[in-house]
């Protein structure tokens, strides 16, 4: 089952990368897509049958995931134009204090997911002595939230 969708992945991952003009972005889609795909592998391996531990991935690591989700929304609400707005291209005064602090606030969102999700890896993986691969469990779900952060940080910096 887990090869039936890491094939169906890389056949989207794949149709996307012949229809973009950009490379670089493709790239960060892929990064992004496996990313979120490591962390649905492993809640779906948590609840199958050949997880043979007490562990299971519930609403706590999701919570990290889902913080790192408000994040990519709020980032990707800010039109980058408004960045560098003066009082003459936009109504208003301090448009662009304004986007700032809600750019801020979106990657704070992102790395409180980041943070959540070492968070739940130490106290919940780490601490009890959980090994592989139940450890992957909470391994994944660090991935999945630096992957997507990584992923914001460099495609702002680069085309932002």
């Amino acid at each position: 089952m887990r090869q039936v969708l890491w094939l169906a992945l890389l056949s989207v991952l794949c149709f996307h990368a012949q229809r973009s003009s950009s490379r670089s972005l493709t790239l960060f889609y892929i990064q992004f897509s496996i990313g979120f795909f490591s962390f649905i592998d492993a809640a779906a391996y948590s609840k199958s049958k050949k997880n043979g531990s007490d562990y299971h991935v519930n609403f706590v690591d999701w919570i990290p995931g889902i913080c790192s989700a408000l994040g990519m929304l709020v980032i990707n609400s800010i039109d980058k134009g408004r960045l560098a707005a003066d009082s003459f291209s936009y109504s208003g005064n301090g448009v662009a204090w304004k986007a700032r602090l809600v750019l801020f606030l979106g990657f704070a969102l992102m790395a409180g997911g980041l943070a959540g999700s070492v968070t739940v890896l130490v106290l919940k993986y780490v601490v009890p002595g959980a090994v592989f691969p139940t450890l992957w469990f909470g391994v994944a779900n660090v991935v999945a939230n630096g992957l997507i952060m990584l992923r914001y940080v460099i495609v702002d910096r680069t085309f932002g």
